[in-house]
């Protein structure tokens, strides 16, 4: 990493330093909004909510450990502060700040940043080639300790909670999220959730709820992709020809047969099933849909892309550092997941702006080493072994 950040220093050092770049793509107007709407500033004398913002978003890109960590690097820093929109602020400012401010505002505002980066990524290309919106719904559960933060209720005397996220596939964009308790039901997600006529939302087998499918999905002409489980009752209506060399075994228009789901759901369903052959295992899977017209190995490889959720998930936790949290109240924890999906975002929109080609993971490597260095974030990786920012552990998850 040495090596990447002498490069750094000595291509274009000039202009604003990469944080201030980045912080550039924050609208002000609709942030003071945010901020006015929960008199975020009300009686405020030296440090404002955006301040507040910049400091923790500097912890995010940095991945600091604490806040006395933050506090010491800045102060090491104080000469580069005033360019890149930076305040030194003392560890106790920030942990009260945390704490009374409203994390609220940052919700409203990740929404701005969702508006913008869905506008800028709305014809990019989609593997499949549908032009519908595809949508993935998942849950991530992320642990507290119990008895510093006893609002956080999960199971076995375990503090937890979790972060359900309905995210775009189409520039990976996280478009809903509801942070709730631990103990609360997977389930539940998708009774919040927005569903848009015509768009597809993938969730695997444990969202599998053949009401909900039927009331909130089929009744809505929106479509699903999902898993069937291994108990699920059914009759076969029809059974369609298929290319048994692209994997499908069996393409089948199906009803419930049981005797309160098929009232749940009283239409036909549709079941592929697919044999997948990657990474030397030969496993099935049986993915179940109300989409008829599209091949069945479209339909497995709809759901293939729902990997891309998981990616999300596991990005979040380890390169926005949410793992280790600077406060113990329910307002301090949610205002730093806020301000870490708002710095996600804005890494969304820089990408797409500057015409970044690396991956998430290569360019919040990048950042967080140079955050005070002065190059064009358009230029940045230009003349960078990007080998020297891979990952250590393949980042790609189980795609099933």
């Amino acid at each position: 990493m040495v090596d990447v950040i002498l490069l750094f220093r000595i291509i274009m050092p000039t202009g604003k330093t990469v944080f201030a770049q980045i912080m550039d793509l924050v609208p002000d107007y609709e942030l003071e909004k945010c901020i006015d709407k929960y008199k975020g500033d009300y009686k405020t004398k030296k440090f404002t909510c955006r301040n507040q913002f910049m400091v923790m978003s500097y912890t995010q890109f940095t991945r600091s450990s604490s806040l006395r960590v933050v506090e010491a690097t800045l102060t090491a820093f104080s000469s580069k502060l005033y360019h890149s929109g930076l305040k030194l602020m003392h560890k106790s400012t920030l942990a009260e700040m945390n704490e009374n401010k409203s994390w609220l505002i940052y919700k409203d505002f990740a929404q701005v940043l969702i508006k913008r980066a869905s506008g800028l990524y709305k014809d990019d290309y989609f593997r499949i080639g549908l032009k519908a919106m595809v949508y993935a719904f998942d849950s991530s559960t992320i642990k507290l300790c119990l008895s510093l933060c006893p609002w956080a209720k999960f199971h076995h005397n375990k503090g937890a909670f979790k972060m359900h996220t309905l995210m775009n596939l189409r520039g990976s964009i996280p478009t809903f999220i509801w942070l709730t308790e631990g103990k609360v039901n997977d389930m539940n997600g998708l009774d919040v959730i927005p569903v848009e006529p015509g768009a597809y939302y993938l969730f695997d087998k444990g969202y599998v709820d053949f009401y909900r499918l039927y009331n909130y999905f089929q009744k809505r002409n929106a479509f699903y992709v999902t898993r069937a489980k291994d108990n699920m009752k059914y009759e076969v209506t029809q059974e369609h020809e298929v290319d048994q060399q692209t994997g499908i075994i069996r393409d089948l228009t199906i009803r419930l047969s049981g005797s309160i789901v098929s009232k749940d759901y009283p239409d036909e369903m549709r079941l592929v099933i697919y044999e997948d052959y990657t990474e030397g295992k030969n496993t099935i899977y049986r993915f179940l849909t109300n989409e008829f017209e599209l091949l069945p190995i479209t339909i497995a490889e709809l759901y293939r892309e729902r990997w891309q959720i998981e990616l999300f998930f596991k990005w979040i936790k380890q390169h926005l550092h949410i793992q280790s949290f600077f406060g113990t109240t329910e307002n301090a924890v949610y205002t730093q997941i806020w301000i870490a999906i708002c710095d996600y975002l804005l890494l969304i929109i820089a990408k797409k702006l500057y015409h970044m080609e690396q991956n998430l993971y290569i360019i919040s490597q990048a950042i967080g080493l140079i955050l005070f260095e002065r190059v064009p974030l358009s230029d940045m990786f230009k003349q960078l072994d990007n080998s020297k920012l891979e990952p250590d552990i393949d980042e790609q998850l189980s795609l099933f």
